[in-house]
């Protein structure tokens, strides 16, 4: 017999409307909180939340999934998905490593190329564009290899030889770093 496993995927969308019973982007990220809470409680083993831009809909996922990992302690969160044409990739390896590191190893995280957006070349207003004769494709793949290979946490920046802090021997790497992602 095979294990199961159950969660949800939340597009985390919000609505002025009067019926609306989620009408803020602060009821949207509050409210996520509390189903994945909820969800936990109730057996369920993922909480997953979809990333859109320029929507009224969740789209910086690392602050709530840190606040979803804080609040649980088993359920197993994540993104479904980040677009990566939008990503710096150090800055997300950055925070994956704080969210993960705050759900004791739980974060699992969802990327993509990119579908279709709410603007033209949405990535542009992020400060992103493709390097002279690739694609936003190919940006997107050169952001997503930049970031798994910082994940691995070999350094790679040279440090000051006068910084604020003392360093560790040899090239440095972005933290806070978790191993397990």
């Amino acid at each position: 017999m095979a294990v199961k496993n159950i969660g949800f995927l939340s597009f985390g969308h919000w609505s002025p409307s009067p019926h609306s019973g989620t009408r803020s982007a602060s009821d949207a990220l509050l409210q996520s909180i509390e189903l994945a809470v909820a969800a936990e409680e109730l057996g369920a083993d993922g909480a997953y939340f979809r990333v859109h831009h320029f929507a009224n809909q969740l789209a910086s996922p690392f602050p709530l999934l840190a606040a979803i990992g804080a609040r649980t302690s088993r359920i197993e969160i994540g993104t479904a998905v980040i677009d990566m044409r939008y990503e710096n990739p150090l800055y997300m390896a950055e925070d994956a490593g704080s969210a993960d590191l705050i759900s004791g190893g739980r974060l699992q995280l969802g990327i993509s190329r990119g579908s279709p957006e709410q603007v033209i070349e949405g990535y542009r207003y992020f400060g992103y564009v493709p390097a002279e004769g690739t694609d936003q494709s190919d940006m997107a793949r050169e952001h997503t290899r930049t970031f798994l290979a910082v994940l691995k946490g070999e350094g790679f920046a040279e440090p000051n030889p006068r910084p604020m802090f003392a360093n560790p021997p040899g090239l440095l790497r972005v933290e806070p770093h978790s191993n397990g992602l």
